[in-house]
């Protein structure tokens, strides 16, 4: 039952629909204490419509209103308080729950509608750092919630396999590479050239010259650079794959920037008979200024492509071959203007305006970003291995036998990782500490995780009970609050899709796990009264939604530990 639906309903009718039941439920609110009842409806927003005073309002609509499904009613000064009736709200929370289970707050808002969520997009010849792991794990979960929400969607690493830096590690490779060395260790040898490309090049400024050259013989499918750039993809898609495979990341499709390429003559094209394109300093530009944006650069001066006009091109792509609803660009928040200009230069196109992007904040390591070109680096491998360790440790000496203690510990030290990045809001930036995130107390992924394995353990100890037929009406003081919390999941999960947050999500499940540990201080669950049947149901719902909201995170959820 969806109670706000059916107080503003009761309010409309009760005001002989003079003011509307959708525009009653965007003013419904969640009281801060349980005294002033579960809803509440402030009557101040009925004062300039009646021209009286909301206490006087609030007083003779209690006596109007339909009053099924609810306790009580109470007029306290300007509000509505309703008070839900517990038995049958409960009783329809925990069957809603053990009826549908994971499908649980399930919606279709989507439609079966395509989303496209550009996500992860590693540089090849770069080992996936720790600055990877932003736009990877929000993306999976914006992707998890999508399709809860009725989407298809379509998850594509969109690569950085293009552009000027490979003109440089090209450069650098032929300066001072060794193929026998770069076989042995791939990544980390390709990324030292990168970086002492960067060093060198602070006294060498000749240097860029060459690498924009070697850019351009790229584009123009020199066979030597060709040749390069092909092994350089390959050895990185074969190390990204160990890392994603770790996460439990999954992609639709790997089309990096390389595979517009060919399409870049025809977005040129197309700017030019649009009359966009203009000459400036040598270079091509789209003017921005009616939007107050910077002009777009399309073209280099020596005709060299960029981000921009690849992206471009990919957005066409996209929009012909999918049709998408949304195009969702889950990036750095450092690239909010980038995306503008972006969106801005679509627009004058004439192309579809579906595109989102997505920002986030920064990681960072004692307060300081991190930077491949810098040498600083965390790689994610490392991290998510550390972790797994730290781990199993944990679960040594809190659990010596438990069995299958290796998975366990890949499915905790990863998901503590995960669960440490997604409980934060996207914009805040982290810095990253391992150990904290790897307590099994606190506002943590081992926490919930520990938090939904006592109530799987309380159900094995329970044994076989129908709790279909069982009764409803938990009546624990503790109860109430984890049934009103589980009410609001599907609630949760259409908030975290409309604004790509899965903060929501996670900070659900924390707040649910804390409801949860408070009524088992509380209560004795197992204890052979007319009421188990409830209190297992209970604790069953509890598991389920706790489950479902860890795999919307892209977390997974052991049942021992």
């Amino acid at each position: 039952m969806n109670y706000k639906q059916q107080i503003a309903k009761a309010v409309s009718n009760a005001l002989n629909n003079k003011v509307s039941a959708k525009d009653i439920l965007s003013k419904i609110e969640y009281p801060k204490t349980d005294k002033n009842g579960d809803l509440s409806f402030p009557c101040f927003v009925l004062a300039k419509v009646f021209h009286k005073n909301p206490k006087e309002i609030a007083d003779n609509l209690v006596k109007k209103i339909d009053h099924t499904g609810f306790d009580k009613i109470e007029a306290v000064g300007p509000y509505l308080n309703f008070f839900f009736d517990r038995k049958q709200f409960s009783e329809d929370v925990l069957n809603n729950i053990l009826k549908d289970g994971s499908h649980y707050g399930d919606n279709n808002i989507g439609k079966g509608r395509n989303v496209v969520i550009d996500m992860s997009s590693p540089n090849i010849a770069k080992p996936i750092s720790m600055g990877h792991l932003r736009s990877t794990v929000i993306g999976n979960s914006i992707a998890q919630i999508m399709m809860k929400s009725g989407f298809k969607t379509i998850k594509d690493n969109h690569l950085g396999d293009w552009g000027t830096q490979f003109g440089k590690l090209i450069t650098a490779y032929l300066k001072w590479g060794n193929k026998e060395a770069v076989e042995k260790d791939p990544i980390n040898k390709l990324v030292k050239y990168y970086v002492h490309f960067h060093r060198v090049d602070k006294q060498h400024p000749e240097l860029d010259d060459e690498a924009r050259a070697w850019f351009k013989k790229l584009e123009s499918g020199n066979k030597e650079a060709m040749d390069l750039w092909k092994w350089f993809r390959h050895v990185s898609l074969i190390s990204f794959h160990k890392t994603y495979e770790k996460l439990g990341v999954k992609f639709d499709t790997h089309h990096g920037e390389s595979f517009y390429r060919n399409m870049l003559p025809g977005v040129v094209k197309f700017l030019k008979q649009k009359g966009l394109l203009h000459k400036s300093q040598g270079a091509q530009v789209v003017d921005l200024s009616k939007y107050h944006l910077n002009p777009a650069l399309i073209l280099k001066s020596d005709g060299a492509t960029l981000y921009i006009t690849r992206d471009i091109a990919c957005a066409i792509w996209r929009d012909r071959n999918y049709h998408p609803a949304m195009n969702i660009y889950v990036t750095g928040g450092e690239q909010i203007y980038y995306f503008k200009q972006l969106k801005a230069v679509l627009n004058e196109m004439g192309l579809p305006k579906n595109v989102h992007h997505v920002p986030f904040g920064l990681i960072t390591e004692n307060g300081k970003k991190l930077s491949t070109r810098s040498g600083r680096i965390i790689l994610l491998n490392k991290v998510l291995d550390d972790a797994v360790r730290l781990a199993k440790k944990q679960i040594q000496e809190k659990n010596p036998t438990l069995p299958n203690k290796d998975e366990v510990a890949r499915e905790v030290g990863v998901g503590a990782i995960i669960f440490g990045d997604l409980k934060n809001n996207r914009m805040d930036s982290i810095n990253f500490n391992l150990k904290q995130q790897l307590q099994f107390e606190g506002e943590t992924g081992p926490y919930v995780m520990y938090c939904r394995v006592r109530a799987e353990s309380i159900l094995r100890k329970a044994g076989k009970i129908d709790l279909k037929n069982a009764d409803k009406d938990v009546k624990d003081p503790e109860a109430w609050n984890i049934i009103k919390s589980l009410n609001a999941f599907p609630k949760i999960v259409r908030e975290a899709g409309k604004e790509f947050e899965p903060s929501d999500v996670a900070k659900y499940a924390l707040h649910l796990s804390k409801d949860f540990n408070q009524y088992y201080a509380h209560s004795r669950i197992l204890k052979k009264d007319p009421q188990l049947g409830a209190r297992l149901s209970l604790v069953k719902s509890v598991s389920i939604v706790l489950k479902e909201s860890m795999r919307l995170l892209g977390v997974k959820a052991p049942n021992r530990m």
